[in-house]
Formats: structure tokens, sequence, C-alpha cells
């Protein structure tokens, strides 16, 4: 079968002269700024950790690549963009992400790679959750007065016979349904769930988990739960209470609610029938359902505009500041997980759910969330002061990471000599002073 990719192409013209391409550049390489995640890496040392507690059951006398060599050529290629496994069969002799690895052979094949995400079990998703908290601390140069933990779900699209399939009106799809806790930028656990199981099935359990070694971490903190609706369950909230730990999350509309607020939305639509401009009024009262123990602090938010009446409530144990400042200087803000989640899934990755057995499908999500740790970690610790101190990951990839490069490498040094003008090599340069060792 003949070689197509070495077969020039010919495009248009210019002037006289014919313009051609093939691949017979040799190691010239697309990934010259992966050696940004190495530098992070070594700096906050976290696949050195989740291979500490990754256990490896292969025969020690044939294994040629270590877990920690795997699981910083998977990390490391989910940031560069190349999601797939199979592509790695290409990229294992990529001399950028050789180095970046840290090796001058060739990397792992993907059949190796796919033999370590179908070897995963429970204990691994478990022991990687570990690792994402332990990050987080270490990640904190100072003791917090008070933590914030984000709780969302999401969906992962499933297209074949995955182990723990079922299909879910609400996204008229077979999938899973992960559950993901953040607290700011960090990523304390991403949990896999089919989509049969309630949102909230393993909430109490996941943020007890969390609250003890976080307190075991910082004992004096105050942790706050903050989510919607789909996360107000009685049981979660009694819990809450007992452990001593605060929440702020939304709460379904029912009847009891729009009675208690039917007087003050009567209102606004008068207003907003004289004025013709939206109407809004947040207060606040004092509310118990049949299954709630005692009654708790409710905050409603109304609004009457072009639409009608759109009224939200939310339930908080928090008894300080007032209705408004609490629902849109705090509720509110819980819209940013939205977009970390999207960061994890969508531009790391994370919605791969390709793998046969469920916790293979865990393992990829946590290989995600690990490339989405070193990148927020890229982002702290290198892109303060720069035009990319707020990129997503998608933007500092391609302005960053995607960087053309010719490799060269003797006995004695690595050259990486890195496309002339690119446009952001200032920001490169600072990156690199700032990872320095």
């Amino acid at each position: 079968m003949p070689k197509c990719t070495d077969v020039p192409v010919r495009f248009c013209k210019v002037g006289r002269r014919v313009v051609e391409a093939a691949f017979d550049g040799g190691d010239i390489v697309s990934d010259g700024g992966a050696v940004l995640l190495k530098q992070v890496d070594e700096r906050i040392g976290l696949t050195r950790a989740a291979a500490r507690v990754f256990a490896d059951a292969r025969r020690k006398a044939s294994v040629r690549h270590d877990i920690r060599s795997l699981l910083a050529q998977r990390v490391y290629g989910l940031c560069c963009g190349w999601e797939s496994v199979s592509q790695h069969n290409t990229l294992r002799h990529d001399l950028a992400h050789q180095t970046a690895v840290g090796r001058v052979v060739e990397l792992a094949s993907a059949p190796t790679l796919s033999r370590l995400e179908t070897s995963a079990t429970s204990e691994h998703a478990a022991a990687l959750h570990a690792v994402l908290l332990d990050q987080f601390i270490a990640s904190r140069m100072t003791i917090p007065d008070e933590l914030v933990l984000d709780i969302d779900a999401t969906h992962i699209p499933l297209y074949g016979d995955q182990e723990g399939a079922h299909f879910h009106a609400h996204y008229d799809n077979y999938c899973y349904l992960p559950l993901y806790i953040f607290c700011g930028q960090d990523m304390l656990a991403c949990v896999l769930r089919p989509s049969w199981r309630d949102p909230a099935s393993v909430l109490s359990a996941l943020i007890k988990l969390i609250a003890r070694r976080l307190r075991q971490a910082w004992p004096g903190v105050r942790l706050v739960v903050r989510g919607d609706s789909g996360f107000c369950r009685p049981k979660a909230l009694r819990r809450f209470d007992a452990w001593g730990i605060d929440y702020i999350v939304g709460l379904q509309k029912n009847s009891a609610l729009l009675e208690r607020v039917a007087i003050a939305e009567h209102a606004l639509a008068e207003q907003y029938e004289a004025v013709g401009t939206k109407q809004r009024l947040i207060g606040e009262f004092r509310y118990a359902t049949r299954s709630w123990e005692r009654e708790r602090r409710v905050i409603a938010r109304l609004e009457h505009g072009a639409q009608g009446r759109n009224p939200r409530f939310v339930v908080t144990s928090l008894e300080a500041g007032d209705a408004k400042s609490l629902y849109e200087d705090l509720y509110c803000a819980r819209g940013e997980a939205e977009n970390r989640i999207k960061e994890a899934q969508i531009d790391l990755f994370g919605r791969r759910g390709s793998c046969r057995r469920f916790a293979s499908n865990q393992l990829r999500l946590l290989l995600a969330a690990l490339a989405y740790t070193l990148m927020i970690n890229l982002r702290r610790l290198a892109l303060q002061g720069t035009q990319l101190e707020r990129a997503c990951t998608a933007t500092i990839r391609v302005k960053l990471l995607k960087i053309g490069a010719a490799v060269l490498r003797n006995t004695r040094r690595i050259r990486l000599l890195l496309a002339s003008h690119h446009p952001l090599k200032h920001v490169f340069l600072t990156a690199a002073r700032a990872l320095a060792p």
C-alpha cells in the first residue's frame, strides 16, 4: 500500500512559484509548548502522585512503560488536544511529547494505553479523587476561612453498548450523568453515575468525604454547599445540618410557595402594567415542607416581564446577610461552575465515554480531571499578568501549546527550535521563566 502522506500535494501558485506540501519534514512537531506542561507537572507533582496511588498489576519483567509515564502521556495528550487513544500510535514518535513525558525512546502504543484503561477499578477512582483533593489543598497558600463547594450534574452521551447505559428522557439519549464538585476553579470530584440514578443520590456521602479531608487540613474552615434545585433533598439537608455544613440550594416551586408570594407577584404585575419595564423583587420567609423536620430560611426572587411571572426560590442555612446579597452575590455565582464543567468536558474531552466497562469510563473522566488540574495550574502559576491569565483551556492550548518547532536531540542536549514569528512568544518566555526550577 503506498504511503499517501509522503506524496506532495500541490496548491495554487504564488507568482510563478509552485506551492507543494508533504509530510516529510522529519522531526518537526506541532506541540512545542508541551514542555510547559512538564514544568507545571514537576512543580505540583500531579502525575507522580497519581502514579503512586494507581495499583499496577502488570508483570514487572514485561513492563516497558511505568504507570507515571502512561498517565503523563495520556494527560499531556488531552491538554494538547489529542483525545483519542488511537492517535498515540503516531504521537508516541513525537519528540516534543517524548521530551514532555521525560523519555528519549518511543512512548506507549494505543494498545498499551487501552490496557491501562481496561484495568481500571473503583479503588483506582477513589485513589485518584484523593489526589485531586490533595492537589487542591496544596494549591492554597493561606488557610481559608470559608470554602464554597459548587455541585452540578451533566450528561455524557453514549452511542454503544456501554456498561450501565440507560435511556434518559430529559436528554433524549442513552447517557451517563456524572456529578461534579468544584471549589472556585479547582475540581474536587467527578463521579460517574448511570442515568437511572437520582442526580443527588451520592451527594451527601461525597460531601461528607470531602468535608472530612478539608477539615483535616483546615480544622476551622467553614463549608458552604451551593447547587440548583435538583440537589435539594430533605435527607441531604438534614445531614448537612448535623455535620455543620452550610448550604444555599435551589428549591423547586410548588403551590404552597406560590401562595406565599401571590400578593407580591400581583403587585409586581400591576407595576409592570403601569411602567412597561421588568419588575424585580427579592424577599424571604420561613418555610417547611411535610418532609422537613423544621422551618428553614427561604429566599424568593420574583420577576414580572413581557413573558409573565418568573419566581425562583432558594433555601439556605445561612442566617447572616440580607436576602438580596445572598441571592445575587452568592447563589447566582454558582453559574461559574458550569463554565468549568465545559472546560473539563468539551475542551479536555471528558465526554468520551466510549469504553465498554463503566470503571474504564470513570478513569477517562478522571484523566480529563487531571488534565484540567494541570491546565488551571499552568494558568495560575505561569500566566499571571499576561494576556492569557483568564483564558480558557482551549485558548491556552491554541496560543501557547500549539507551537511549531524543530527538535534537535543528541547525547548531551535536547533543543526545541520554536517558530521564530509566533505572536505570543513573549507569553511563552514569561511562562517558562515562571516555571523554571
